[in-house]
């Protein structure tokens, strides 16, 4: 079993460091292209959720990796789930309940490493 959740860290981690890269580097224009909340939302909050991705995703496989304060692995599982919530509810609130359903798998993803790492 600590295989399987070890292999979905390195997944999510993947997933999330990507993702927040993306919404750090890439120009605000480029993303509201493909992301719609990006349109109504401000620069400074896209680039903050882009950095809170890339740091929790480190956060899932770091500290375990090195066996440096362990505890933030469970940790930062917990803060993306609830960025995940967060986001999810943001797409339902826009009427966008299909673009809801990734955040919401990556919220369930999140909850079961935090839970297997408390």
């Amino acid at each position: 079993m600590d295989i399987v959740i070890w292999i979905l860290q390195w997944v999510l981690a993947l997933a999330f460091v990507a993702a927040g890269a993306m919404k750090v580097v890439r120009p605000i224009d480029k993303l509201a292209e493909s992301m719609e909340w990006v349109r109504t939302s401000k620069p400074a909050t896209v680039r903050f959720i882009g950095i809170a991705e890339v740091l929790g995703g480190l956060g899932l496989v770091l500290p375990m990796l090195t066996g440096i304060a362990v505890i933030l692995t469970p940790i930062a599982a917990s803060a993306l789930a609830l960025v995940m919530l967060l986001a999810a509810i943001t797409h339902f609130r826009s009427s966008d309940a299909k673009g809801a359903v990734p955040s919401i798998v990556l919220m369930v993803l999140t909850i079961i490493v935090a839970i297997a790492r408390f």
